[in-house]
């Protein structure tokens, strides 16, 4: 069994310079736990797979393609691959979730 503390995880750079951590990774499958302060954001970027995010905290702002929507605590959100998307913060607390990866 292996168990991944949050606290614990490594820091994985990205181009969004917002805190990520990696806490799962795989040939099949990633998992990041990302934290958008008040304000911050991820640039609108595309990915060449499928990508779904699920909110753990907090409420922001998701596009995916010409798409925008207000997300919450609980809500999946689906993202496929070659789709531009961005998260956003516009809240005044922190909004949490994780972007889990289905690699090919």
């Amino acid at each position: 069994m292996k168990i991944v503390e949050l606290d614990k995880a490594p820091e994985k750079e990205n181009p969004h310079k917002v805190l990520a951590k990696g806490l799962f990774d795989t040939e099949q499958v990633q998992v990041v736990h990302l934290e958008l302060k008040p304000g911050e954001s991820l640039k609108l970027h595309k990915t060449p797979m499928n990508v779904f995010f699920y909110v753990l905290e907090g409420t922001g702002i998701v596009v995916i393609g010409d798409e925008e929507e207000t997300v919450s605590k609980d809500m999946l959100i689906d993202s496929p691959k070659g789709i531009p998307h961005l998260l956003r913060n516009e809240s005044d607390s922190l909004f949490r979730f994780l972007v889990v990866k289905m690699k090919e």
